[in-house]
C-alpha cells in the first residue's frame, strides 16, 4: 500500500506542482521556497546546537496552537534546535512573528511531499533527534522514513473527528500502518484518543488541548487598544475566520435585522484566508453597505468613520486585537458544514462567544464552553444577529457570558505541561535533547 500511496504522489506531482504555481497567482508565498517541498536543501548551515526537534504545523491554526510547546521545548532542551515545517505560506509567516525573536534556534522550512526520497532529505539535512505532529497531521511515508532513521514520531495535541475518522478508515492499511508507526500520540480528549486508538496507534495520552496554554501577547493587546480608539464607543460584532459562503450569509442576514441591532453597531469580518479579502470588500459594497478595511488605519489620524457599518480584517497575525476590541465574537467555520475554528482564543479574553451548528472540529471544546455559559449556539445566521442584538442590549448578560468564557479558559490550562511530561521517553536527556 505504501508503495501505491508513494506511486500515486509521484504520477500527481506535475498536478501538484501545477496547483502550487497557479495558488501563487493570489498568493505569492505559494512560488517561495519551492525547492523545500521537494526535499532539495542548499549546503547545510553551521547550527552551534547539537540536536534538532522537529516539529510541524500545517497552517496558522497550528502554528499558533503549537506556541506554547515551541516556547516549553526551547526552555526544557536549551541546546536543541527547533525547525518549524509547515504546508502553507501563511502558517510560515505565522512562525515567523511568532517564534523569529529567538533567532537560529528556529529554523522554517515547508514539509517536503510525502515520497520517500524526499522525506530522507529533509531527514539527512537536518537530522532530527524527533518528530512532532501537530494535531491532525498524519503523513505515512513520512512515518514511514522516520521509522527507517529510527526517529520517534509523535502526534501532539492530537484531535480527529468522527468524520476525520471515516475518511482515514477509507483508506484501510495504509493509515492503519502509519498509526502503528506513531511512538506516542497525546489527545485533546478521550473521545479522540479512543478515534486514534481504533486506528491503531499504540500509546496514546489524554493531554487536553494546548490551545489553553497561548498567551495574550502585550503587543496585540496593544494593537486592539489602537484600534479600539480608531472605532470609538461604538458597539463591535466580531465575525472572525469567516470561510467562503459563510460572508453572504451573515451580511444578509446582518440587514435584515437592522432595527433589532443598535443603530451604530459596527460588524468587523475577518476572513479565515487572506486571498478572499477583496472578495468579501466587493459582497459588502455590493449590498450597499460602508465599509473599510483594517490595512487602511494604520496612517497618523485615521479612524472609522460614523457611517461605517462593516469593517474588513485584512490583516495578518492580529486575530488577538480583533478579539480585543469587540463585544461579541462569532466563530466562522460554523454556519456551514465545515467544522468551525477554534473558540478557545476569544474566551481567554473573556469575551462572549456565538458559533453556529456546525462545531465538530473543535467539538469537546465548544460543548464545554456552551455548558459552561460562556457560548450560545445559533442555528443560522439570523439566529446569530437575533443573540447578538439580545447581548448588546444587555451589558449585565453579555458581562456575566464573558466571565463564564474566561473560567472556561482558565479551566483547561495545563496541556502543555502534561505533554512535556511524556518526552523523555523518546528524548531520554532532559536539557540536553
Amino acid at each position: 500500500m505504501l508503495r501505491l500511496y508513494s506511486l500515486m504522489w509521484w504520477l500527481a506531482m506535475p498536478l501538484v506542482l501545477g496547483r502550487l504555481w497557479l495558488r501563487g497567482r493570489q498568493e505569492p508565498g505559494y512560488r517561495r521556497h519551492w525547492n523545500e517541498r521537494l526535499g532539495l536543501y542548499g549546503r547545510r548551515a553551521a547550527n552551534d546546537e547539537p540536536h534538532t526537534i522537529w516539529v510541524h504545523a500545517v497552517s496558522v491554526g497550528e502554528t499558533r496552537a503549537a506556541e506554547p510547546l515551541v516556547e516549553a521545548l526551547l526552555k526544557d532542551y536549551p541546546l536543541s534546535r527547533i525547525v518549524l515545517t509547515h504546508m502553507t505560506p501563511t502558517g510560515r509567516a505565522t512562525g515567523k512573528q511568532l517564534f523569529g525573536k529567538h533567532g537560529a534556534r528556529v529554523a522554517q522550512s515547508y514539509l517536503p511531499y510525502d515520497t520517500a526520497s524526499m522525506v530522507r532529505r529533509f531527514i539527512k539535512h537536518f537530522e532530527p533527534r524527533i518528530c512532532i505532529l501537530m494535531e491532525t497531521e498524519v503523513w505515512p511515508t513520512l512515518i514511514a522514513e522516520c521509522g527507517r532513521a529510527k526517529v520517534p514520531v509523535m502526534l501532539a495535541n492530537a484531535r480527529l473527528s468522527e468524520r476525520s475518522l471515516r475518511k482515514a478508515r477509507r483508506l484501510g492499511a495504509l493509515m492503519r500502518q502509519a498509526a502503528g508507526g506513531i511512538a506516542l500520540v497525546a489527545a485533546q480528549t478521550e473521545a479522540d484518543a479512543e478515534r486514534v486508538r481504533s486506528l491503531g496507534a499504540r500509546e496514546v495520552a489524554v493531554t487536553g488541548s494546548i490551545k489553553f496554554d497561548v498567551v495574550v501577547p502585550p503587543a496585540a493587546l496593544s494593537t486592539g487598544a489602537r484600534l479600539r480608539a480608531q472605532i470609538g464607543a461604538r458597539p463591535v460584532l466580531l465575525c472572525a475566520s469567516t470561510r467562503e459562503g459563510e460572508e453572504e450569509l451573515i451580511l444578509d442576514a446582518f440587514q435584515r435585522a437592522r432595527d433589532a441591532l443598535p443603530p451604530d453597531v459596527l460588524l468587523l469580518i475577518v476572513p479565515r484566508h487572506p486571498q478572499r479579502f477583496d472578495a468579501v470588500e466587493q459582497m459588502v459594497a455590493a449590498r450597499g453597505l460602508p465599509v473599510q478595511r483594517r490595512g487602511a488605519l494604520t496612517a497618523p489620524g485615521a479612524a472609522i468613520g460614523p457611517a461605517t457599518r462593516v469593517m474588513l480584517g485584512d490583516s495578518m497575525g492580529e486575530m488577538f486585537a480583533y478579539y480585543s476590541v469587540c463585544d461579541i465574537a462569532f466563530i466562522g467555520g460554523s454556519l456551514l458544514p465545515l467544522g468551525g475554528q477554534n473558540l478557545i482564543e476569544p474566551a481567554a479574553l473573556g469575551k462572549p462567544v456565538l458559533v453556529g451548528p456546525h462545531t465538530f472540529n473543535f467539538a469537546q471544546a465548544t460543548e464545554d464552553c456552551l455548558r459552561e455559559g460562556g457560548a450560545e449556539r445559533a442555528d443560522d445566521a439570523d439566529a446569530l444577529m437575533r443573540a447578538a442584538a439580545r447581548l448588546l442590549s444587555d451589558a449585565e448578560a453579555r458581562a456575566a457570558m464573558g466571565r463564564h468564557a474566561l473560567a472556561f479558559a482558565n479551566h483547561h490550562r495545563g496541556a502543555t505541561a502534561r505533554t512535556l511530561s511524556l518526552l523523555p521517553s523518546l528524548l531520554p536527556e532532559r536539557g540536553a535533547a
